[in-house]
Protein backbone atom coordinates (compact mmCIF):
# COMPACT_ATOMS: atom_id res chain seq x y z
CA UNK A 1 0.00 0.00 0.00
CA UNK A 2 3.00 2.43 1.06
CA UNK A 3 4.18 2.32 -2.73
CA UNK A 4 0.38 3.28 -4.46
CA UNK A 5 0.76 5.86 -1.72
CA UNK A 6 3.96 6.90 -3.67
CA UNK A 7 2.33 7.01 -6.96
CA UNK A 8 -0.19 9.21 -5.71
CA UNK A 9 2.33 11.95 -4.75
CA UNK A 10 3.68 11.40 -7.92
CA UNK A 11 0.45 12.49 -9.42
CA UNK A 12 0.06 15.05 -7.18
CA UNK A 13 3.79 16.70 -7.89
CA UNK A 14 2.75 15.64 -11.75
CA UNK A 15 -0.13 18.22 -11.36
CA UNK A 16 2.08 20.92 -9.70
CA UNK A 17 4.92 20.70 -12.15
CA UNK A 18 2.38 20.90 -15.23
CA UNK A 19 0.87 24.06 -13.67
CA UNK A 20 4.19 25.20 -13.36
CA UNK A 21 5.46 24.60 -17.35
CA UNK A 22 2.59 27.03 -17.39
CA UNK A 23 2.03 29.70 -15.43
CA UNK A 24 5.89 29.46 -13.60
CA UNK A 25 7.29 33.48 -14.63
CA UNK A 26 10.27 33.83 -12.25
CA UNK A 27 13.74 31.97 -11.70
CA UNK A 28 12.41 30.15 -8.52
CA UNK A 29 9.27 29.06 -9.88
CA UNK A 30 11.05 27.44 -12.48
CA UNK A 31 13.42 25.73 -10.35
CA UNK A 32 10.53 24.72 -8.16
CA UNK A 33 8.98 23.20 -11.71
CA UNK A 34 12.15 21.49 -12.35
CA UNK A 35 13.13 19.98 -9.08
CA UNK A 36 8.98 18.46 -8.95
CA UNK A 37 9.31 17.57 -12.27
CA UNK A 38 13.03 15.48 -11.64
CA UNK A 39 11.46 14.29 -8.20
CA UNK A 40 8.17 13.01 -10.06
CA UNK A 41 10.20 10.26 -12.05
CA UNK A 42 12.38 9.15 -8.92
CA UNK A 43 9.15 8.59 -7.14
CA UNK A 44 7.85 6.96 -10.21
CA UNK A 45 11.09 4.60 -10.33
CA UNK A 46 11.22 4.11 -6.57
CA UNK A 47 7.46 2.10 -6.95
CA UNK A 48 8.06 0.75 -10.21
CA UNK A 49 11.29 -1.41 -8.10
CA UNK A 50 7.68 -2.99 -6.60
CA UNK A 51 4.39 -2.81 -8.11
CA UNK A 52 3.91 -3.71 -12.28
CA UNK A 53 5.01 -0.76 -14.15
CA UNK A 54 1.96 -0.83 -17.11
CA UNK A 55 -0.68 -0.63 -14.00
CA UNK A 56 1.41 1.87 -12.19
CA UNK A 57 1.60 4.77 -15.01
CA UNK A 58 -1.72 4.06 -16.07
CA UNK A 59 -3.13 5.19 -12.51
CA UNK A 60 -0.09 7.85 -12.54
CA UNK A 61 -0.79 8.99 -15.81
CA UNK A 62 -4.75 9.05 -14.78
CA UNK A 63 -5.04 10.48 -11.57
CA UNK A 64 -2.59 13.23 -13.19
CA UNK A 65 -5.13 13.93 -15.72
CA UNK A 66 -7.58 14.00 -13.71
CA UNK A 67 -5.69 16.69 -11.12
CA UNK A 68 -4.96 18.50 -13.40
CA UNK A 69 -8.09 19.23 -15.18
CA UNK A 70 -9.64 19.71 -11.53
CA UNK A 71 -6.91 22.46 -11.25
CA UNK A 72 -7.59 24.12 -14.00
CA UNK A 73 -11.62 24.27 -13.09
CA UNK A 74 -10.92 25.11 -9.62
CA UNK A 75 -7.71 27.55 -9.44
CA UNK A 76 -7.61 29.49 -12.82
CA UNK A 77 -10.97 29.80 -13.90
CA UNK A 78 -11.79 26.40 -17.00
CA UNK A 79 -15.04 26.21 -17.46
CA UNK A 80 -16.94 23.39 -16.17
CA UNK A 81 -18.03 20.97 -18.39
CA UNK A 82 -20.20 18.42 -17.82
CA UNK A 83 -18.75 16.08 -20.61
CA UNK A 84 -15.31 17.02 -19.54
CA UNK A 85 -16.55 16.03 -15.49
CA UNK A 86 -18.21 13.14 -17.05
CA UNK A 87 -15.14 11.58 -18.35
CA UNK A 88 -12.74 12.61 -16.05
CA UNK A 89 -15.52 10.51 -13.27
CA UNK A 90 -15.47 7.58 -16.05
CA UNK A 91 -10.94 7.83 -16.03
CA UNK A 92 -10.88 7.85 -12.48
CA UNK A 93 -13.31 4.79 -12.48
CA UNK A 94 -11.23 3.22 -14.77
CA UNK A 95 -8.11 3.93 -12.61
CA UNK A 96 -9.83 2.53 -9.51
CA UNK A 97 -10.67 -0.76 -10.97
CA UNK A 98 -7.16 -1.27 -12.66
CA UNK A 99 -5.59 -0.42 -9.20
CA UNK A 100 -8.56 -2.85 -7.46
CA UNK A 101 -7.63 -5.75 -10.14
CA UNK A 102 -3.50 -5.43 -9.53
CA UNK A 103 -1.85 -6.99 -6.74
CA UNK A 104 0.48 -4.92 -4.34
CA UNK A 105 4.28 -7.10 -5.89
CA UNK A 106 4.89 -7.70 -9.30
CA UNK A 107 4.78 -11.33 -8.29
CA UNK A 108 7.76 -11.97 -10.58
CA UNK A 109 6.07 -10.64 -13.64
Amino acid sequence: MKNWGIVIFAAILEVCWVIGLTHANTWWEWVLTIFAVVFTFKLLLDAGNHLPVGTLYAVFVGLGTAGTVLSDIIFFGAPIEFMKIFLIVLLLIGVIGIKMVTPDNKGGH
